[in-house]
């Protein structure tokens, strides 16, 4: 099984505007609201930068708009490992997750997040135990919605990708998930930059990831 991680896992927006609009504020640029960067969170940090210079309409030229995301970087990483850090993990994750490595399955998290700041919050919240396989926004050379992030988890974890469960909050695991021909679920809390989850067309929905397992006992019945 494949997961996603912001906006399925754990709930990362408020380190992640705050990380963005300091990172706005030191370029002399106004911040923005949490509600306007929820809506821009899908595609990694590299898109969520330029999502934000668009919004607020401002011109960096490629050097600039670099060293604005490597600000963002550090001072996102400096926010979610200091002791007053925002994230939180949605109600069901960790039960799901026990349960799914009781029935032995293997694991995987596919975010399109820097692979040290996922690795980062998995293991500050104890999540890397159940976890086998990590990939990053920066671990291939295309990220989500392109398969190939799902296609190298599958490699990694050593089985097809037909025999592997996508597990997502947006249209880029959809998407990814569709392109690399597996089945995907989708949970309706997470992000898709600001469309409604449930509109999502996905092979199922599951209010929270505590319902996971029993849906994979009885599709497999």
């Amino acid at each position: 099984m494949l997961f996603d991680l912001d906006g399925t896992l754990l709930d990362t927006v408020d380190a992640i505007a705050a990380a963005l609009n300091q990172a706005l504020t030191d370029c002399s640029l106004a911040p923005l609201a949490v509600t306007e960067v929820r809506v821009m969170i899908g595609r990694g940090g590299p898109v969520l930068i330029e999502r934000a210079l668009e919004r607020l309409g401002a011109t960096f030229d490629q050097r600039h708009q670099a060293a604005l995301l490597e600000r963002y970087f550090l001072l996102y990483e400096r926010i979610e490992s200091g002791a007053e850090h925002s994230a939180r993990i949605y109600p069901g994750v960790v039960d799901c997750l026990r349960q799914l490595r009781r029935l032995q399955l293997s694991l995987a998290v596919v975010t399109n997040k820097q692979q040290y700041l996922a690795r980062g919050l998995l293991e500050r919240f104890g999540l890397s135990q159940y976890i086998d396989v990590l990939i990053g926004g920066n671990s291939c050379e295309r990220r989500k919605p392109d398969p190939q992030p799902l296609q190298v988890a599958c490699t990694a974890l050593g089985v097809d990708t037909a025999q592997t469960l996508m597990v997502g909050d947006s249209i880029n695991d959809v998407l990814a998930a569709r392109a690399a021909g597996m089945p995907v679920v989708c949970v309706p809390y997470g992000y898709n930059e600001g469309n409604d989850p449930r509109a999502l067309p996905c092979d199922a929905f599951v209010e929270t990831l505590a319902e996971l397992p029993a849906l994979l006992t009885r599709a497999t019945l």
